[in-house]
């Protein structure tokens, strides 16, 4: 407190112009109304500046929340993108039946390969979040893979970049389709094969999944016909299909649930019998 005093004593001539030129000022400014309003629009440049650098800090501190904020919005847009209205008579209420076949789960990708033959991708969702075995997986671009194993909080990915990877794919604009497998070379590109010759095809058509299977619905995006030959025997295309996910750099993803998959392998499997 002495400090304070001494401080003030040994400044009493600067303190005291100092409070006279405050004084003064507050007049000026209340007296003529174009210094007030230039005062008031360089405080509101400033408090704005100062409030607006805030916000700034603040929104990146909260990145993380808005980043999961939209992972959960996309995934309610796919559920209603992917599962189709039944077209059955809407004349009674079923309070069993919800139309919905497929639930979408996000989750992060934390562990990811892409320069083996046997590439697999490691998500942060497991058991406890009622992930299974055969579970397709999505990034907001396409597809990324299946779920080949799983533990209570994390399964791993089997990726398209795998060479044991087979998923049913077809020609958007054909409906031919086939088997997309990968030859262990580029990781953007991956081979479509067993598409007749007669399906008509060319360079940039889109390649998407077919819904022939119990993993993935229909119309998911893959990629672009890169290239393409036919086999040795003349009468498939192998076509090269460059794809829409950049596999070396996956963040986001979504789980993919297909409620009616027992069901649907349960009756596969007793026909086959």
């Amino acid at each position: 407190m002495q400090q304070i005093i001494n401080f003030i004593i040994r400044n009493k001539s600067f303190l005291l112009y100092l409070l006279l030129f405050s004084i003064a000022m507050v007049f000026t400014i209340q007296s003529h109304s174009y210094h007030k309003s230039k005062f008031i629009n360089s405080a509101n440049f400033l408090s704005g500046g100062i409030y607006n650098s805030v916000n700034n800090v603040s929104e990146y501190m909260h990145l993380r929340k808005q980043n999961e904020l939209l992972q959960q919005e996309n995934n309610q847009l796919k559920s209603l993108l992917y599962n189709k209205t039944d077209s059955i008579n809407k004349t009674f209420v079923d309070t069993v039946y919800s139309g919905v076949s497929y639930k979408f789960s996000p989750a992060v990708v934390i562990k990811n390969s892409y320069a083996s033959n046997n590439n697999v991708l490691l998500i942060n969702r497991g058991k406890r979040d009622s992930i299974k075995q055969d579970f397709g997986v999505i990034s907001p671009k396409g597809l990324v893979g299946i779920v080949d194993n799983t533990s209570k909080k994390y399964a791993t990915v089997i990726s398209v970049l795998n060479t044991n990877s087979r998923i049913s794919a077809k020609l958007k604009k054909s409906n031919h389709f086939g088997s997309l497998v990968w030859n262990g070379k580029s990781p953007y590109l991956v081979q479509l094969t067993e598409i007749p010759k007669i399906a008509p095809i060319t360079a940039g058509d889109t390649i998407i999944t077919s819904g022939r299977s119990s993993i993935f619905p229909k119309d998911i995006p893959i990629g672009t016909i890169d290239s393409y030959t036919l086999d040795a025997s003349q009468n498939y295309y192998i076509i090269h299909v460059r794809l829409f996910n950049d596999m070396t750099s996956l963040e986001h993803v979504y789980v993919i649930e297909n409620k009616d998959a027992e069901e649907i392998n349960a009756l596969i499997n007793n026909t086959n019998e």
